[in-house]
C-alpha cells in the first residue's frame, strides 16, 4: 500500500488531499497542529505537532515503515510569507530528502506577476514584480535546485483560487450577500479568471502521485479548473438559487485607502491585478499525462458551494443545493485572511 504525509492536514487543500489520498486506498498520515476540525476517515493516522519539526516528521514516517509521498499543503498566514516560506520550504525538502518520498505541493498563478499573460504554460516565463511572485518563485527555485543537488523529486500542481470550503475568496467577498440578492464581482463582468474546484484538485494530487515515476525529477503541471469570467459565474449561482441575483462591485477603492494602515489589507489590495487581467492554466500537459482530469460540473459545484455558505440557513435554497452541504468549518490559512476585508461596504 502506497503511503502519503500531508502536511496542513486541516487546511482547505490538506484536508481535501486526505480525503482523496484515503479513497484511493493510501495510507495517510495526516499532519496538524491542533485536533482535526472535523471527522477523518477511518485508518487516517494524526500526527499532531509543528510541521518545522523535522525530526519528529522524519520519525513518523519511520515508524510507519516510510512514506512514498508528502504533500506539502501548509499555508502561513498571507502576511507571514516573507517570513515563514523559507523555513517551511527548508523542513519539507529535509524530510523528503531523510524519507526519500516525493514532495508535492500546490503552485498558484502569483510567479508570472501582475503582468500574467491571459494563457499560463508550464514555459510562461515568471516575473517577480510583486513580493508574493518573489517569494513562490523562490519557493520553486529552492525545489528545483533540491531536485538536481540532492535527489529530492518534487511535484508542482499549478491551480487557480480554491473553491469547495470556508474561507476563500467565493464565501469571504464574491457570495457574501446572497442571502440579501446580491452577488458581488471583483472585476469586469467578462474577465476570464482561474478557479479550482478542491476536490477534483485533490483527485488531480493523487493520480499525478500514482504516476510519478514518469515524471523528471521536479516537475511542474498546471490544472484549468474552471475558468469563469464573472458574469457566468453569477449566472450559475443564480440557476441554482432559481432567481435573478443583483450585482454588487468589490469595494477596492476602499481597501486602497485602508491598505497603508493594515499589512493585510495592503497585502490584499496588491493581488487586484489578479481580477483585472484575463488567464487561464493551460493543461495540456496534465492531461497528456491523466488522460481524463477529474471535472465536476459547475452545476453541481455551485450547489455543493451554496450549501455551505450563510445562505444555506435562510431558506433560499432547493433542495439539491441543501443536500450536497459541505463542512464548513474555517480552516486556518492564507484566504481566510479575507475577514480582514469582509467588513467594507459593497457597493
Amino acid at each position: 500500500m502506497s503511503k502519503v504525509m500531508v502536511l496542513g492536514a486541516n487546511g482547505r487543500l490538506g484536508r481535501a488531499a486526505v480525503l482523496a489520498f484515503a479513497a484511493a486506498g493510501w495510507q495517510v498520515i495526516a499532519q496538524l497542529r491542533r485536533a482535526p476540525r472535523a471527522p477523518l476517515p477511518a485508518g487516517v493516522q494524526t500526527l499532531q505537532c509543528d510541521a518545522l519539526d523535522v525530526s519528529a516528521l522524519v520519525a513518523a514516517a519511520r515508524a510507519a515503515g516510510g512514506v512514498d509521498l508528502i504533500v506539502n499543503a501548509l499555508n502561513p498566514e498571507y502576511t507571514e510569507w516573507a517570513k515563514r516560506l523559507p523555513p517551511i520550504t527548508a523542513a519539507t525538502i529535509a524530510v523528503a530528502e531523510a524519507t526519500g518520498a516525493t514532495l508535492m505541493l500546490p503552485g498558484n498563478v502569483y510567479n508570472f506577476g501582475n503582468q500574467l499573460p491571459p494563457l499560463l504554460r508550464e514555459d510562461t516565463p515568471f516575473a517577480a514584480t510583486h513580493p508574493k511572485a518573489a517569494q513562490r518563485i523562490a519557493l520553486e527555485r529552492a525545489l528545483a535546485d533540491a531536485a538536481r543537488g540532492r535527489g529530492v523529486r518534487s511535484i508542482v500542481i499549478r491551480a487557480g483560487d480554491f473553491l469547495g470550503d470556508a474561507g476563500t475568496w467565493l464565501d469571504l467577498a464574491i457570495a457574501r450577500g446572497l442571502a440579501r440578492g446580491r452577488f458581488t464581482r471583483m472585476g469586469p463582468a467578462d474577465l476570464p479568471h482561474a478557479w479550482a474546484w478542491l476536490p477534483d484538485l485533490a483527485r488531480v494530487f493523487v493520480q499525478v502521485a500514482e504516476r510519478r515515476a514518469q515524471l523528471a525529477p521536479h516537475t511542474a503541471l498546471h490544472y484549468a479548473g474552471l475558468t469563469l469570467t464573472g458574469a457566468q459565474l453569477q449566472a450559475a449561482f443564480e440557476a441554482a438559487l432559481g432567481r435573478p441575483l443583483k450585482t454588487g462591485r468589490f469595494p477596492w477603492p476602499l481597501l486602497r485607502l485602508a491598505a497603508p494602515f493594515s499589512p493585510m489589507l495592503r497585502a490584499l489590495f496588491e493581488m487586484r491585478y489578479l481580477w483585472q487581467r484575463p488567464h487561464r492554466l493551460d493543461d495540456r500537459r496534465l492531461r497528456a499525462l491523466l488522460g481524463d482530469v477529474p471535472s465536476a460540473p459547475l452545476d453541481e459545484v455551485v450547489r455543493t458551494c451554496l450549501a455551505g455558505l450563510p445562505v444555506a440557513a435562510s431558506g433560499h435554497l432547493g433542495k439539491g443545493a441543501a443536500a450536497g452541504r459541505a463542512d464548513a468549518a474555517r480552516p486556518q490559512g492564507e484566504a481566510q485572511n479575507l475577514n480582514s476585508a469582509r467588513r467594507l461596504t459593497v457597493v
